[in-house]
């Protein structure tokens, strides 16, 4: 299992390899879900250190709903192409999409699910589609820190899968079941 584990890690360090070298700009420390989908001008996307990217994550850097018209004569020349920069210490969650010309700021996360069409402030955390800034970080802090329960650190550590199967939402925030007497 451990072998599968490496080479799925030396798969995805090829494949950034292979991406760098078609101009993708990406720091050394970002973590990866999956190799998230760079479309087809990985050299106009930079992305900054520290960045979390998880599964599904889609850049798009082009506008390709031309091609209805750039057959007319008049339209022929149109391109809309656009740089998209993620900078450091930011999060994008699963399936989030990135659109051309899009710049997000430092320490900022990206909801699962969300279209980014808009550039986003630093600090923010930013969910929808458009995507929009809907609290600073450090209320999402705040906010993530009132909804975790107390829990036994050493047995979260022991056993992840068996403690978390174990804990129940209730009232939006997550509890420990309850032992019956």
């Amino acid at each position: 299992m451990m072998l599968l584990y490496w080479l799925a890690d030396r798969w995805l360090d090829f494949k950034i390899w292979r991406l760098r070298r078609q101009g993708l700009t990406i720091a050394d420390d970002c973590d990866f879900m999956s190799l998230p989908d760079f479309g087809s001008e990985p050299y106009l996307i930079t992305i900054g250190k520290h960045v979390g990217i998880a599964d599904g994550v889609v850049f798009i850097t082009h506008d390709g709903g031309t091609h209805v018209f750039r057959h007319q004569e008049r339209y022929r020349k149109v391109i809309k192409y656009g740089r998209i920069h993620v900078m450091d210490n930011c999060l994008l969650g699963q399936r989030v999409m990135i659109m051309p010309g899009v710049t997000i700021g430092p320490n900022s996360v990206i909801a699962a699910g969300s279209v980014v069409t808009r550039t986003i402030p630093p600090n923010v955390l930013a969910s929808g589609n458009p995507a929009k800034p809907i609290m600073s970080i450090e209320q999402y802090a705040e906010w993530s820190l009132a909804a975790t329960p107390d829990y036994d650190e050493a047995e979260y550590k022991r056993d992840k899968r068996a403690f978390l199967l174990k804990m129940t939402r209730k009232g939006g925030r997550t509890q420990p079941l309850k032992e019956e007497a």
